[in-house]
C-alpha cells in the first residue's frame, strides 16, 4: 500500500472509531429504553412480539431501500440487535 492510500486509510479508520463511538452511545439510549419496555412487562412471554419484530424489520427494508443501503446489511443487524435484546430482557427479567 502506498504512503498516501495508507494516510486516507488512516483517516478513515479515524471516521469509523468515531462514529462507533457515536453508536455506543445511541445502544445505551436504546438499552435504557429498553429497561424501561421491560419494567412494563409483566410475564416473561411478553418479551418475544413476532408481529412488532417483522413490522420493524419491514420498516427498516424500505427505509434501507429509500437509503440507499443494502437491505441484507441492516436486516442482519436489526436481527441480531432484536434477539440481543431479547437475550437481554429474559436475562433481566423480574417476576412480579
Amino acid at each position: 500500500m502506498s504512503p498516501l492510500k495508507r494516510k486516507k486509510l488512516g483517516k478513515i479508520r479515524s471516521e469509523l472509531d468515531k462514529l462507533d463511538n457515536s453508536l455506543i452511545k445511541l445502544i445505551k439510549k436504546r438499552t435504557n429504553l429498553v429497561n424501561q419496555v421491560l419494567k412494563l412487562k409483566d410475564k416473561k412471554k411478553e418479551i418475544i412480539d413476532n408481529k412488532r419484530i417483522n413490522i420493524i424489520l419491514r420498516n427498516i427494508r424500505k427505509k434501507s431501500i429509500i437509503n440507499k443501503i443494502d437491505p441484507k446489511i441492516t436486516n442482519r443487524i436489526w436481527k441480531n440487535m432484536i434477539w440481543s435484546y431479547i437475550d437481554y430482557e429474559k436475562r433481566n427479567f423480574k417476576k412480579k
